[in-house]
């Protein structure tokens, strides 16, 4: 399983989320604690907000404990609102196109988690997308057509409705597989001013979720703690969606039929 961080707040350099802490995200591509693999070294990304509606990204290969050209990337970005993914996959290749985040006009997505027994129903799934969302699909991971998905639902109008809506897609074409094999949803989203969190699984185990707001409104979204302060740290409920708007923290059940 992938481990992730995301940040809402005021402008800061990247590396004082991803490389400074104690527990760090480049500390978890080595020594994860709260997933099923303690490495992820499967590639890593970065996605942040700058002065444009789009995000920009870069996405690597190499293991993120092993590449400096993300030390001096953190280091010099400066943003109100970026994301950073290391990866372990769950059978797809190694590949730039692989690597989260994903983007697609103004949003951003990554995921930790996966489909149940995914190239059974992936054929099935791929076929839902439309002209126009199937040319934007890069690589062949479930993450990448999770995000097409929800983006062709229709994310404008409510990103977490039309998550829920994907989620029952899968779940179907799943079940019609009779797949026993669990589907796992842990991710983040955002447009650039709002940043939203799923938990969900169809076994009841989904992968962790944690958020800490700070005194000042600042809010960091991870797979788990950066800091061994565990009393700051709230965990996103199983089954549920959170959203940062403004000063605002919203959190709703998920409905997935």
């Amino acid at each position: 399983m992938c481990r992730w961080i995301a940040y809402r707040g005021q402008p800061v350099f990247l590396e004082h989320y991803i490389t400074k802490p104690a527990h760090s995200l480049i500390h978890q591509s080595l020594h994860a604690e709260e997933a099923k693999t303690e490495t992820n070294g499967d590639g890593f990304g970065l996605g942040w907000y700058g002065e444009r509606d789009a995000p920009g990204v870069y996405h690597e290969i190499l293991p993120a404990w092993n590449d400096c050209n993300l030390k001096s990337l953190a280091a010099q970005i400066r943003s109100p609102l970026f994301f950073a993914h290391v990866r372990a996959s769950t059978g797809t290749a190694t590949s730039r196109a692989n690597c989260h985040p994903f983007s697609a006009e103004q949003w951003m997505f990554m995921h930790n988690g996966q489909i149940g027994n995914y190239r059974q129903v992936r054929r099935r799934l791929e076929a839902l997308l439309n002209d126009e969302h199937y040319a934007l699909r890069q690589g062949s991971t479930d993450s990448e057509l999770l995000f097409l998905l929800a983006l062709q639902q229709g994310l404008d109008a409510c990103a977490v409705t039309a998550f829920e809506a994907v989620l029952g897609e899968v779940k179907r074409a799943m079940q019609d597989k009779k797949i026993t094999s669990p589907l796992r949803f842990t991710s983040c989203l955002s447009d650039g001013k709002r940043l939203f969190g799923f938990r969900c699984s169809s076994d009841g185990h989904a992968p962790s979720l944690y958020y800490r707001k700070y005194e000042n409104g600042d809010v960091v979204l991870v797979s788990e703690p950066i800091d061994r302060q565990s009393e700051c740290w709230n965990e996103v409920p199983q089954d549920h969606a959170i959203c940062f708007a403004g000063d605002k923290v919203i959190t709703r059940p998920l409905q997935v039929a």
